[in-house]
């Protein structure tokens, strides 16, 4: 398995030592249409539930957190003139950042798609 989810409703999914991460079309369904987003600079150290982004659509402000420990290797630049892609393909080209993982075993503590689809049918 390659792709974990929070009950934040964040994703990762892994390449090698890096992971992806974003948040699911769920998520993006709640809050409503997109209309800013602020990724993490790269570099930036990370610990498994911080605060590494930021989403306001028209509905509410929500942060979203880093579902492991990382460095930020690649915030999504194309976010900042197209926050809509967060609601177009919240778990494909609307990512939000890139980061090397610290800890891999931190994944063991994150749900895998059936998992995560059991947990929001009963939200």
């Amino acid at each position: 398995m390659s792709r974990y989810y929070t009950e934040d409703h964040e994703w990762i999914e892994l390449d090698g030592e890096i992971g992806t991460v974003g948040i699911t079309d769920y998520a993006q369904g709640q809050l409503g249409d997109i209309v800013f987003v602020e990724v993490p600079d790269e570099g930036k150290s990370l610990s498994k539930g911080d605060e590494a982004a930021v989403v306001e659509s028209v509905k509410a402000a929500s942060d979203v957190y880093s579902p492991v420990s990382g460095t930020v290797v690649e915030g999504n630049a194309a976010l900042a003139d197209q926050p809509a892609l967060v609601n177009e393909d919240p778990e494909g080209e609307g990512w939000f950042f890139k980061l090397t993982l610290s800890d891999t075993g931190e994944l063991e503590g994150l749900m895998d798609e059936a998992a995560y689809e059991a947990f929001v049918s009963k939200l």
